[in-house]
């Protein structure tokens, strides 16, 4: 079974790679390009994951899957936040019916 803390060590480590030399960590260097890089970074990862469920190949999909959710935890850290953020949010909204959430959230 793999290690559920795992996206959480990932948050914490990409976390303190803000304060970390651009040259010397693939994170930092990310960050210093400013938001429309990890913005452009993220499309991009989305796209090989569409693209790898196509193929039909489920190791490449997971792999895809994978880079896709590395880079959108660069950009929770962008904005101050981190994957504990994201899985409370789920959890708030754990057992309500996908339309109800929406419908809660207004226009």
């Amino acid at each position: 079974m793999a290690d559920k803390d795992i996206l959480l060590r990932l948050g914490e480590t990409i976390a303190a790679r803000k304060a970390a030399e651009a040259g010397g960590s693939y994170v930092a260097g990310l960050l210093a390009k400013g938001e429309d890089a990890i913005l452009r970074k993220v499309l991009e990862e989305a796209a090989e994951t569409l693209l790898a469920s196509k193929e039909g190949d489920k190791l490449h999909v997971v792999r895809e899957t994978a880079d896709l959710w590395f880079h959108t935890l660069v950009l929770l850290a962008w904005h101050g936040a981190g994957p504990e953020d994201v899985l409370a949010e789920l959890q708030r909204r754990e057992g309500t019916s996908g339309i109800a959430e929406k419908a809660s959230r207004g226009s």
